[in-house]
């Protein structure tokens, strides 16, 4: 703020001007969740305002129906595997992509990332394609791992995050005092970047539950997800328990968000870094 004070009009004007488009932009973003938040409280299975009053008969229908609840259950059994796989597979890229020896770096962490570059549809009609071949199509195996595709690179670009601020003389402090490779792991290098592991975590969850392009190309009858019941529900009927899913994921995304930020304070935290 000190700075700011001997900024000229100009500067200033810009600045303000900067802040102006920033909250048009985020309440741009905004306004259509503030407008289906409360759609899902409508007593009458109309989208359209005013209301008539309040009610709780679709999240009622949410939690209560056989078809939505088989389909949260899928979703979130799909999503902790992925969680899982994606987690070991992206924290063991990271920690071989911060050796300042590793070959062809640059090359293997355009790879790494290149499902999130690459339009979501390509990747689904590939995965399609190549699972038809092997006969991982509509089986819970082929939806884990296409999902663990679209997920590795957020654990991946999470935990290499971290791993910049990391110390690296530490690691050769514990094993020139005698530590095999497993407790320097479990007990130098995994406390340290944990915050970023479980950032990336909760990021590939989030990106397992909420897809939908892929599991529409990948899953059968029977691996049917949450998003593919509410996609099909919007082209064969439109029914308000939708916009109540719709809710519910919002809010779950909202604190798995708010879950990282916290993680990201602590990994802040604990390399020594202090919010000005």
């Amino acid at each position: 703020m000190a700075a700011f004070a001997y900024a000229s009009p100009i500067e200033k004007g810009w600045h303000y001007l900067l802040q102006l488009i920033c909250g048009a932009v985020l309440l741009f973003l905004i306004v259509p969740i503030l407008v289906v938040i409360p759609l899902s409280l409508n007593p009458v299975p109309f989208f359209s305002y005013p209301l008539t009053g309040l009610s709780l008969r679709w999240y009622e229908d949410f939690f209560l129906t056989d078809r939505w609840q088989g389909a949260l259950h899928t979703s979130t059994l799909v999503a902790t595997a992925v969680m899982l796989l994606s987690t070991l597979l992206g924290t063991l890229a990271a920690l071989g992509l911060s050796r300042p020896s590793f070959p062809w770096r640059a090359a293997v962490i355009s790879l790494l990332i290149s499902p999130m570059v690459i339009p979501t549809i390509i990747t689904a009609v590939a995965l399609y394609f190549f699972y038809a071949k092997i006969g991982l199509l509509n089986s819970y195996p082929g939806l884990i791992l296409a999902h663990t595709t679209l997920a590795t690179p957020y654990v991946v670009i999470a935990v290499s995050a971290t791993l910049m601020g990391f110390d690296h003389s530490l690691t050769r402090a514990a094993a020139g005092l005698g530590a095999p490779p497993t407790t320097v792991f479990f007990k130098v290098i995994l406390p340290l970047i944990l915050p970023g592991v479980a950032s990336g975590a909760l990021f590939a969850f989030l990106t397992s539950f909420d897809e939908v392009v892929v599991a529409l190309f990948v899953a059968g009858a029977e691996q049917r997800t949450l998003p593919m019941v509410m996609f099909s529900g919007i082209r064969e009927e439109i029914s308000p328990t939708i916009i109540a899913a719709a809710t519910v994921l919002i809010l779950f995304s909202v604190a798995v968000l708010a879950a990282v930020e916290l993680l990201r304070q602590r990994s802040q935290r604990l390399r020594g870094i202090r919010n000005t």
